[in-house]
């Protein structure tokens, strides 16, 4: 709901909404009429507002649509300091787009918090503030780590399609932060929380001040967050590559530990009588200062494989600086201006293992990165492959966004044939400015002079070039040593840190402008009420642009290659809505009433769209409320979706060719396809070069994905059936039951790396077969190497299910008063089809991880809240359902592969593992002090329930789900008014 609320006046009212300066012309009569009213007449008493999902504004709150309402005291009742996580806690959403524990992630969007409702998407969650739009990436997500959390006075979450009412990205919902306005007083509050092991310390500072007067108000605030990163060494569950329960190599399966090591490895590949085998990794012995003499190392074995989660953040750091200021003049008392702004600086680090050096492994580098013959570290003499992992400096990435929102205007209201009309106009301005700082990759051409003809010094010194021809500025390197060596070469070296590790600077820029004219109002009294008019026009631009560092675009780092994306598109958008009042105080139509809504858009980019809404409200009686939608929707690409270069990705996929748990394994058909094209006892490598232990490893070379600028808009047809009972003979008691379907066509989407395979290999599909290359060198044959995807049109997702609410609120007892909320999603069914081939297979979604996201069948949260006197208290529960997913380990039956035999009808027989649900406990006691304070102190996941490991890793990027809490979470809340 969006309050407006102008003064009231003798004669007109509220005055809701905005005008814009041509309107202002247009009605300066009225405007003048109104200041000569007869001030004789009786004041209104009661605001016209503007409900979320309808543009007509009513007194009457009850809708035909479903609105999860979230309060300011219900959000102070969580332990959560970022909007994202309060709305995260609403069981219509889906799992995390890019969670706190994906580490791995890389774009622009890394560092920001989405919401993503019915787990369709976070580009097709639509998310307002105050009912206007929110600032969007190139890809269309809406950063909610921007917004501070005391700025908000409510959330509400309209859980059904809303493309007639807002246009673009409303298929699965629209979310709408209410601020606080009309402020009076000051306000200051902290907060300090940390996990029961001592880390992840959270604080959170704000200050809210405002003066309401007679003709308008001003409110001014500011918020300081900062949220520590936790170690995935710091957790027993994300302590290794497989989880606890794989903690270190055995023979034969190194349990996700990596090949590529810190302690480095030299590749002896020429056969000789001293050396007869082919492709012998020699590694230097603990301690080695020398590497000169094969007498320094050992035949590299199971000990020196590397853990690269010693290194990497479990849950990344983010601290975030808010400004935010409204205000509001009451020029007559039939027009107001009103203006708000907010700036947010927000900063994200992410840390993962410092980078898997492999002389070999850049096929888009043109120079040799090979130990040189000549190289004083070099026993062999002649040039020799070498692995590293660069340990000593591990990869962190800082993303900053700094956003600048301006939001102003004119709202007024005016007299037309006795009815009131309510009329705004709007300007509004985002800009997301962002930039990436890297640091911890390798500049591959000082790599290939570090690693040439070298020599150590009379001083001990590692030199480039000869005694007699030593290349200025260059330092040689070792990378044979490992990180406890700091021996002639060694990487310990500060300044042979400087010369081969260069910071890499990303920027990017997302700015949308909005113009907008509304006005609604009551056309006429029909017998059963009045009947509303809402009709207005929107004109919005959206520009982006992302421009990798120079040295990423020129692919001499090791890091991802990226290319610039540029572009904008513009659009025109006219609407109109009408409220028809059909029945009232009958028998078995206490009120019956339907809505009509509809939204003609035209793009410059694809053409126009024009979409509907029909919703229907009936009361046979007063007790009981039945409600129900249709719409259609749609999503337009977004400028990435457009106009996006192309970039690297090291994406996780499931070659079903390999011999452990590929396809091939339990269907023949499968087996027969993949023979001849990979060895026999082929095994998919993972990073690191090393056999992958599970389906979904990540790959050991990086694939290219890109946009595609003849992409249409996604469609969508929307349905939604419910009921609301509040009985009177049962008071405080109520009862709502949703019953909503999601179709979504035309879907733009990448298709993964394993869905292509398995077209080519599952399905016979010949085409797919041509899009990625196997390796034909026999050290690495049969692997994928090479896998171009672009964006495209095709197939489409669908999803079904139940939203229950039932709350009861109990009359005041010696005890106290009580209130209870019981609120569950129940998701039916879950499909996708990636593609428009006839024989391709409907994905099945609903309880599996797929895709890395976790479809959970059944979300459930129940709160139950105690007060009495200045005291209080409350307990929160939060159900999360089963998932399933591809076994990693024992793979014919074990207690880590509960059903082997598991009818895929995407991928036949497929060995499926179960877990359980997960069940965590919030609690929160608080006082009101005398001295106009609230002190609280509360814990969020007070038993310290940890999940299952997840091999699929699930929204994360370790073997545990995203979505969970990592441990228990103390923290004290102190807020002071004045």
């Amino acid at each position: 709901m969006n309050h407006r609320s102008l003064r009231p006046t003798a004669r007109y009212g509220v005055l809701p909404s905005a005008i814009a300066a041509a309107l202002v012309s247009a009605l300066v009569p009225a405007i003048a009429g109104a200041q000569e009213a007869d001030a004789s007449k009786t004041p209104t008493t009661l605001d016209r507002i503007e409900v979320t999902g309808s543009r007509i504004r009513q007194a009457n709150l009850e809708t035909s649509q479903p609105v999860v309402t979230m309060s300011r005291a219900e959000i102070q009742k969580q332990g959560f300091t970022s909007v994202a996580d309060i709305v995260q806690n609403i069981t219509a959403t889906g799992s995390p787009a890019i969670s706190r524990a994906d580490a791995l992630a890389s774009g622009e969007n890394v560092g920001g918090q989405y919401v993503d409702l019915r787990n369709l998407g976070p580009e097709r969650t639509l998310v307002l503030i105050d009912g206007k739009r929110m600032g969007i990436s190139s890809s269309g997500y809406s950063d909610l780590a921007s917004i501070p959390t005391s700025i908000i006075e409510r959330i509400e979450v309209l859980t059904d399609g809303a493309s007639a009412l807002y246009g673009s990205d409303a298929i699965a919902g629209v979310v709408n932060i209410i601020t606080r306005k009309r402020f009076d007083g000051l306000e200051g509050s902290a907060y300090l929380g940390q996990y029961g092991q001592g880390d992840g310390n959270k604080e959170t500072y704000n200050f809210v001040i405002g003066q309401t007067g007679e003709r308008g108000s001003v409110t001014l605030g500011a918020e300081y967050s900062k949220e520590d990163p936790v170690m995935a060494k710091d957790r027993s569950f994300t302590r290794y590559p497989n989880g606890r329960g794989h903690p270190s190599p055995v023979a034969g399966d190194d349990n996700g530990w990596n090949g590529i090591t810190q302690w480095g490895a030299l590749i002896d590949n020429r056969q000789t009588p001293l050396n007869p085998k082919d492709d012998i990794s020699y590694t230097a012995n603990r301690g080695s200062t020398s590497t000169g003499s094969l007498g320094n190392f050992h035949e590299t074995d199971i000990n020196d494989l590397s853990n690269p989660n010693e290194q990497m953040y479990l849950s990344t750091g983010l601290e975030r600086r808010s400004v935010f200021a409204n205000a509001e003049f009451d020029i007559t008392d039939n027009l107001r201006a009103k203006a708000d702004i907010l700036y947010t600086d927000r900063e994200a680090t992410q840390q993962i293992a410092g980078y898997p050096f492999r002389s070999v492994g850049f096929g888009r580098y043109d120079g040799d990165l090979s130990l040189k013959g000549s190289s004083a570290f070099n026993p062999l003499g002649y040039d020799a492959n070498v692995i590293r992992r660069t340990w000593e400096m591990p990869r962190q990435t800082k993303s900053e966004l700094s956003t600048y929102r301006f939001s102003g205007g004119l709202e007024g209201s005016f007299e037309l044939a006795g009815k009131t009309w309510d009329w705004d106009a709007s300007y509004l301005y985002n800009q997301n400015k962002g930039s990436k700082t890297g640091t911890g990759n390798l500049f591959l051409p000082n790599v290939e002079k570090a690693l040439g003809p070298s020599f150590v010094d009379a001083g001990g010194v590692a030199r480039c070039g000869t005694p007699d021809a030593p290349i200025a500025g260059c330092l040689a390197w070792n990378p044979l040593l490992g990180p406890d060596s700091n021996g002639p070469g060694a990487l310990s070296n500060p300044e042979l840190q400087k010369y081969l590790f260069l910071p890499t600077h990303d920027s990017y820029t997302n700015k949308t402008q909005v113009y907008s004219l509304n006005l609604s109002g009551v056309l006429a009294t029909l017998p059963a009420g009045d009947l509303g008019l809402a009709a207005g026009y929107e004109h919005r631009k959206e520009t982006a642009n992302y421009e990798p560092d120079a040295l990423l675009q020129s692919g001499l780092s090791s890091d991802l290659a990226g290319s610039s994306t540029h572009g904008g598109y513009s659009l025109d958008e006219f609407y109109v809505e009408l409220a028809v009042p059909v029945l009232s105080d009958v028998a078995f139509a206490k009120e019956l009433s339907f809505n009509i809504a509809g939204r003609y858009s035209d793009y410059d980019t694809f053409g126009d769209t024009t979409n509907g809404k029909f919703s229907l409200k009936w009361k046979p009686i007063d007790d009981l409320l039945v409600r129900g939608t249709y719409a259609t929707g749609f999503r337009a690409p977004t400028v990435n979706d457009l106009y996006g270069g192309v970039g690297e990705s090291f994406d996780n996929y499931t070659d079903p060719c390999d011999t452990l748990f590929g396809a091939a394994v339990r269907n023949g058909q499968v087996a027969q396809r993949c023979a001849g094209v990979v060895p026999a006892n082929f095994r998919q490598a993972a990073a690191g070069g090393n056999p992958a232990t599970g389906p979904n490893a990540q790959s050991d070379s990086a694939f290219l994905s890109g946009s595609n600028p003849l992409l249409k808009p996604e469609t969508s047809k929307s349905t939604n059936i419910g009921f609301v009972y509040s009985p009177s003979w049962f008071s405080g008691f109520d009862i709502s039951l949703d019953w909503w379907k999601i179709k979504i066509e035309n879907v733009i989407a990448s298709e993964t790396v394993t869905s292509i395979l398995n077209n080519c290999y599952v399905l016979g599909i010949d085409s797919a077969c041509d899009r990625f290359v196997r390796d034909t060198d026999p050290l690495n044959q049969g692997q994928v190497v090479d896998v171009t995807r672009t964006l495209i049109n095709a197939g489409y997702q669908e999803t079904a299910g139940y939203d229950l609410g039932i709350s009861y609120r109990l009359a005041d007892t010696a005890y106290g008063n009580f209130a209870f909320t019981w609120k569950t999603t129940y998701v039916d069914y879950s499909e996708y089809k990636r593609d428009g081939e006839a024989n391709t297979p409907v994905e099945q979604r609903t309880s599996w991880v797929a895709d890395g996201a976790s479809n959970f069948r059944v979300r459930s949260n129940f709160n139950a809240d105690w007060s009495r006197g200045d005291f209080g208290a409350s307990w929160g529960i939060r159900y999360y359902g089963g998932l399933k997913e591809e076994c990693a380990y024992d793979l014919d039956g074990g207690p880590e592969c509960n059903k082997p035999n598991y009818q895929s009808s995407y991928r036949g027989i497929v060995p499926v593992r179960e877990v359980g649900a997960n069940t965590f406990h919030d609690v929160q006691v608080r006082y009101n002090t005398p001295w106009n304070a609230t002190v609280a102190l509360g814990a969020n996941n007070v038993f310290d329930h940890i999940g299952q490991t997840m091999y699929s890793q699930p929204n994360s990027s370790f073997v545990y789900n995203g979505s969970f809490d990592i441990g228990r979470f103390v923290y004290m809340k102190y807020t002071q008014r004045f």
